[in-house]
This record gives structure tokens, sequence and C-alpha cells, in this order.
């Protein structure tokens, strides 16, 4: 199988501390990959590195067969790789057809000056509403992203991410904040990105039932070091995980 997305030796170091060292892992096309860890693991430092917000002080990343060690994060996105982050990242003072109509502008090159009218852009348009329709919030998409709920806002961004046409997603803690019972809702949205959508997709999340609902692999850092990748249930039974994360025989 197509590797999606291949890191080799990846570390960060910062003022002497090492955040993270020797991390290798190859992502296959459209597989899920979980990453777990306790706080402080290295779990967002590793997001990071692969969207190209920190530096990395050792290693290569590749996406696909390119290598974007050295690329800036508008460089990665249009490489192909997307990101949400632990707390939500939209503008909240346009309005929800406005934010992913940005992203598809992106996408798509266009020139991305607000003040030329929006019938200018019928086919993005067309694919920002879709993108909208594929996360139940078609029917609110002439509201202003920042009066959503939580949960609502937390959608918006995989449309966001939808529109992008990137390969690879980055969801760092989706679940953050969200009310329990609109937790499955959202699972079943991020787990479209693989199967109807056909994206390579990694999450951190600290809600275990999410991951292991959603995962095709979980790899489990601990202390900077990428201390087992495998199945969910391997991972589960795994006597050094549940030593080093979980606390207690599963």
């Amino acid at each position: 199988m197509n590797s999606a997305l291949t890191v080799s030796n990846l570390g960060l170091t910062i003022g002497g501390a090492k955040i993270l060292e020797g991390i290798t892992l190859s992502v296959n096309q459209n597989e899920t990959l979980g990453i777990i860890g306790p706080n402080g693991a290295g779990k967002t430092s590793l997001f990071n590195l692969l969207s190209g917000l920190r530096e990395a002080t050792t290693g290569t990343i590749h996406l696909g067969e390119k290598e974007i060690t050295n690329l800036k994060p508008h460089q990665r996105a249009q490489a192909g790789i997307a990101r949400t982050f632990q707390t939500s990242s939209i503008f909240p003072f346009l309005t929800l057809l406005e934010n992913v109509r940005i992203a598809a502008q992106v996408a798509d090159g266009s020139s991305m000056n607000l003040t030329k009218g929006a019938d200018k852009y019928k086919e993005v348009l067309y694919r920002a509403s879709a993108c909208l329709e594929q996360v139940g919030l078609l029917n609110k998409g002439a509201l202003f992203a920042g009066a959503l709920s939580h949960g609502d806002k937390r959608r918006l961004e995989i449309a966001i991410v939808l529109a992008s046409k990137s390969d690879v997603v980055l969801l760092d803690e989706p679940m953050a904040g969200m009310s329990v019972e609109n937790i499955p809702a959202l699972v079943e949205i991020i787990r479209s990105l693989a199967t109807v959508h056909k994206k390579t997709v990694l999450i951190v999340e600290h809600h275990m039932e999410v991951i292991l609902g959603l995962a095709d692999r979980i790899a489990v850092l601990n202390y900077g070091e990428l201390l087992t990748i495998d199945t969910p249930q391997n991972v589960m039974d795994n006597p050094t995980v549940q030593s080093a994360y979980l606390g207690a025989e599963l």
C-alpha cells in the first residue's frame, strides 16, 4: 500500500530539552492513525512539526514522494496537509459559507479579494455549500461563525478541511470541549473523511472510545518517543502501554 505520509528520525529540541526524538512512522493512504499518550508526550508537538509551525531539529517528512521538511506552513497546506487545532480556528465575523468559501478559493488558487461579488465564484460557492451540507450545516450557512455552538464550530472546521482538497488531515483533539451527546455525530463525520472522501487522517484524541472506534492503527507517544504503533487491540493488550499510559489492565 502506498504511503501518504512518512516521517523518519523526526526530532525536536527546544532550549536543550528534547521534546521529540527519533519518531519514525509511515501512514498509508486512506488510513486513520490515532495518536495517544499522556500529557506532555509530544502529540501536539508532532502535529506542529508535520504542519510546519515548528521546524524539526532532526529528520525528514515526506508527503507521498515529496519531501516537505523545510516547507512553510502555507506551502504544506498547498501540498496537501490540512490541520485543525484544539481551539477552534475560524473567522468568527464571517458567515459559515464565507469561511468555507475562503478555503475553497485557496485550494483553487483563486483571488482572495473579499470585496468582489461572491457571484463571481459560483463553482467555489457550490463546493463550499456542498461541504457544509456534508457536515450538516448547510441550513446555517448565512450565520456568523462566532455565533455557533462549540460542536458546530468543530463541524465547520471539518467542512473547511473538505473544501481545502487536502489529502492528509491532522485533527488535534476534535472532541475537546464537546458535550457527550454531540460526540457520536462528529465521530461519524470524521469517519467519513477516510471512508467517503478517501483522505488520510491523523487524530490526537483523549477519548479512548473515539480512538478505538475510528483508528486503523494507534501510535503511542511517551516522553517524546514512539513507544509502539499497532492495531487498536494490540495496543490495548500491550503491557508497556498499559503501564506508561493507560495505568490499568484493559
